[in-house]
């Protein structure tokens, strides 16, 4: 149930009739039901980003999180952990009750929510916003659109901290999400008002088994 040939099987129909997301609440839909499983879930946080959380002296008190396409929940679970006022939001409403039975006792606002068309009060609204291998998933235009959308979220003064595959430059595009991201385009993060502080080309787990991923970290200006 893990192999991921549903994922395949969705996304591939749901591109064919122009949804590019349509697919996330059928395949979560599908996993509530046991009938398959959520090729991502990683039944905890996202390693990369536990290690740059505990390298930080993070000061939270008082200070909102939001956690992008949080799926079930482990992230926005993490963040919360860090004394963050929370949201964790998912296009699929199927991911957020999974989210919300996994965790009935939790402080963080599941929420419903698109990134491409966001609640109006959440643009500059929050002082740590956490993108974790979501945008990845999205095709051109979507994927451009979705880029500014996570950087929009900063609170001024506010970080922006995201992880995702990265692109090998000999790899061909599969013709299946996810697709990972260019150096451009983990660059394009540093907009309105953003400024990259780090840009870590990593390989995790470590050695020839790992795959490449992006730590990147970017600052608003006050």
């Amino acid at each position: 149930m893990s192999d991921g040939h549903t994922a395949n099987r969705l996304a591939v129909e749901s591109l064919a009739a122009g949804d590019p997301t349509g697919w996330f609440e059928p395949l979560y839909a599908a996993a509530s039901l046991g009938r398959t499983s959520v090729p991502w879930d990683r039944g905890g946080p996202q390693p990369l980003l536990v290690n740059w959380a505990r390298d930080e002296n993070l000061s939270c008190a008082g200070r909102r999180a939001v956690v992008i396409g949080c799926g079930l929940g482990d992230d926005a679970e993490f963040v919360a952990g860090l004394g963050f006022d929370t949201v964790a939001f998912d296009l699929s409403a199927s991911a957020i009750r999974m989210a919300r039975h996994r965790f009935p006792r939790s402080d963080v606002r599941y929420v419903q929510a698109d990134l491409l068309d966001p609640p109006a009060t959440w643009p500059g609204a929050f002082d740590l916003v956490v993108e974790v291998q979501t945008v990845q998933a999205l095709p051109d235009p979507e994927r451009g659109r979705a880029i500014s959308a996570v950087s929009g979220l900063t609170a001024p003064g506010g970080t922006l901290v995201v992880v995702t595959a990265a692109a090998e430059t000999t790899e061909p595009k599969s013709p299946v999400p996810p697709w990972p991201l260019t150096r451009a385009e983990i660059e394009a993060f540093a907009t309105g008002g953003l400024v990259r502080q780090r840009v870590d080309d990593v390989r995790y787990p470590a050695g020839p088994g790992g795959g490449r991923f992006w730590l990147a970290v970017f600052r608003a200006g006050l």
